[in-house]
C-alpha cells in the first residue's frame, strides 16, 4: 500500500477505484483544508518551475488555477472577485508584460 497523505481533486477516489484498487479518504475539517490547499498550492507551484515543455507548463498552470480558485472559495471569492482585483491592481501598478527588472533605486 502506497501512502500519499495529501489534498486531491474530487474524482480521484473513482479514478482509483477504476483502477482496481480500493482509496482510503477521509474529509478535511476547515482548518485542516486550508492548511492542505496551501501546501497543494505549493506542490503546484514546484510543479510549474520545473516544467520542461510549454505544455507541461500550460498543464501545471491549470493546475495551479485550480487550487487558485479552491482557495478563493474557501476565503468566499469568486474567480470573477480575483479578475477584479487584478485588474485593479493592473491599473494602478501595471502587469508584467514589459518584463521590467529593477536593478536598484538610487
Amino acid at each position: 500500500m502506497k501512502e500519499y497523505n495529501k489534498l486531491v481533486r474530487d474524482k480521484i477516489p473513482e479514478i482509483i477505484k477504476n483502477n482496481g484498487e480500493e482509496p482510503i479518504i477521509r474529509v478535511l475539517d476547515d482548518i485542516e483544508y486550508k492548511e492542505e490547499i496551501l501546501k497543494k498550492l505549493y506542490e503546484e507551484y514546484k510543479e510549474v518551475i520545473e516544467s520542461k515543455t510549454k505544455q507541461e507548463t500550460l498543464e501545471e498552470c491549470s493546475d495551479v488555477l485550480e487550487v487558485l480558485i479552491a482557495l478563493l472559495e474557501y476565503n468566499g471569492y469568486t474567480l470573477e472577485d480575483l479578475i477584479k482585483c487584478r485588474n485593479i491592481k493592473k491599473e494602478k501598478r501595471g502587469a508584467f508584460r514589459k518584463r521590467l527588472y529593477l536593478v536598484k533605486v538610487k
